[in-house]
C-alpha cells in the first residue's frame, strides 16, 4: 500500500507532530505534502527518511494549488489519500477525487463545540466542512468526543471512526538525572515547585488564567510555559503586570521528537515540572495532558476529552477544573500540599500509546483499499 498524507502545515503544532510520530510506526509506503510552512515537523519527517512535497500554497482561496495538488496525487501512484487539518481536508479531498483516488480518509484533530483549530467556528465554515467531508470516505475522531461533535454537524455515524492520538510512552518516561539536570539549565532556584503548561501560545489555550494564577501562590511556585505562539508577547505582558515575570519562564517551542533543536526537548522540560495545567476550555483531544500523565505528573485540566472518555479510575491524579485563576491557585495549592509523589504511569496514558494507534489506523486503511481501489489500480489489475 502507497499512502500519501496530505496537511496545511508542518510547523511545530500536535497534529503535525502526531503525523511524524504515527508515520514512524505505520508499516506503509508514506509521502506528505504540505500546503504551506514546511517547518520544523517538515525538517523532521525529511531526516525520519520520508519524501516531504511543500505545494507552496498561498492563501486560503489559492484556487491554483489544487490542479497542482491532483496532479501530483495522480503521477505517486497512491492507493489512499489521508488528510490533516480544515484546509488540507477540504483541498486534498477534491484533489484526490479529480486524481481519481477513492480511498480518502481525514483526520479530525481539532473539532471543538465552538472553534476549530483555534478559530470561532461559523456557519459557512461549517457548511463548507460537511461538502468536503462527503468527498471523502472516512473521517476519523481522534475521540470519542470528537466523533458525538460530528455527529452533531451532520456527518453519518457509519463514516466515522474513533482513532485516538498517541504517544511514544517510553520517550515521555519519568527520568530524575533529566528532571535534575533540565531545572539546572532553566535556572530554577532548588525549592522551586514547578507548574507547567505545554501548547501554542495562544488565546484559546487560556494560559493568561496561570499567570493570573501564580500571584495567589507562594513565591515558590514557578510557571514554565513551553511552546511559541502570536500571544507570546501579551502573555509576557501579563507576567509583568501581574508582578510575576521572574517567575515565569518562556521555553518556545520544543518538538516532540529529537531534531536537533538546541536545549532540552518536551520530555525533559515535563521531567522538570511538579504540576501540569491545562487551563483550556475547549480541547478535541488533550495530548499534551496525556504525555504528562506518561510522564507521572499530576494533572489539572478545564477540558480533557482523553482523560474525560475513559473511567475516573483510569487517571487519578487527574483533576478537572472548572473557574478561572482562582479556582486554579486552589486546585495548584492542594496538589502542593499532598507533598511529593511516585512518577507512576497511569493506566490512562498506557491507553493510548502510539502502536495501538498504529494498528486502529492501519484497519481503517485496509477496509477503505479492500473496497475503493483507484481506477487506475482497478484497470491494470
Amino acid at each position: 500500500m502507497k499512502a500519501l498524507h496530505i496537511i496545511t502545515g508542518l510547523g511545530v503544532g500536535g497534529a503535525e507532530q502526531q503525523l511524524r510520530l504515527l508515520l514512524r510506526h505505520l508499516p506503509v509506503e508514506c509521502d506528505v505534502v504540505t500546503l504551506t510552512n514546511p517547518g520544523p515537523v517538515a525538517d523532521g519527517l525529511t531526516a525520519d527518511g520520508v519524501r516531504v512535497t511543500h505545494l507552496g500554497m498561498t492563501g486560503n482561496r489559492d484556487l491554483a494549488a489544487l490542479p497542482r495538488l491532483a496532479r501530483l496525487i495522480r503521477a505517486g501512484g497512491y492507493d489512499l489519500v489521508h488528510t490533516h487539518l480544515y484546509r488540507a481536508c477540504l483541498y486534498g479531498r477534491i484533489a484526490a477525487r479529480l486524481a481519481g483516488v477513492r480511498a480518502v480518509v481525514a483526520t479530525e484533530h481539532s473539532l471543538g463545540d465552538s472553534q476549530m483549530e483555534g478559530r470561532r467556528l461559523s456557519p459557512g465554515v461549517r457548511a463548507l466542512y460537511l461538502a468536503g467531508e462527503r468527498l471523502g470516505r472516512t473521517t476519523v475522531a481522534v475521540s470519542p468526543t470528537v466523533a458525538d461533535r460530528l455527529k452533531r454537524w451532520g456527518v453519518p455515524a457509519p463514516r466515522i471512526e474513533v482513532v485516538p492520538n498517541g504517544i511514544d510512552l517510553e520517550r515521555f518516561r519519568f527520568d530524575p538525572v533529566q528532571r535534575l539536570r533540565t531545572r539546572r539549565r532553566l535556572g530554577l532556584p532548588e525549592d522551586a515547585w514547578v507548574i507547567g503548561g505545554v501548547g501554542r501560545l495562544t488565546a484559546a489555550k487560556n494560559f493568561a488564567a496561570l499567570i493570573h494564577a501564580l500571584p495567589r501562590l507562594a513565591d515558590n511556585h514557578w510557571l514554565l510555559l513551553v511552546g511559541g505562539g502570536p500571544e507570546e508577547s501579551v502573555l509576557r505582558r501579563t507576567a509583568r503586570e501581574a508582578g510575576v515575570a521572574e517567575r515565569v519562564l518562556f521555553t518556545g517551542e520544543r518538538p516532540y521528537l529529537p531534531d536537533g533543536s538546541p536545549g532540552p526537548d518536551l520530555p525533559s522540560l515535563l521531567c522538570a515540572m511538579d504540576v501540569f495545567a491545562s487551563p483550556s476550555p475547549e480541547e478535541a483531544f488533550g495530548l499534551a495532558v496525556v504525555e504528562a500523565l506518561a510522564c507521572g505528573l499530576p494533572v489539572l485540566y478545564a477540558s480533557c476529552p482523553a482523560v474525560e472518555d475513559l473511567p475516573a479510575h483510569s487517571a487519578p491524579t487527574a483533576r478537572r477544573v472548572r473557574g478561572g485563576p482562582e479556582e486554579l491557585a486552589r486546585a495548584v495549592a492542594a496538589v502542593h500540599a499532598e507533598g511529593p509523589r511516585p512518577r507512576d504511569v497511569p493506566e490512562a496514558a498506557l491507553h493510548y500509546g502510539i502502536t495501538r494507534s498504529a494498528d486502529r489506523l492501519m484497519a481503517v486503511y485496509g477496509a477503505l483499499t479492500s473496497v475503493s481501489p483507484s481506477p487506475e489500480k482497478a484497470g491494470s489489475s
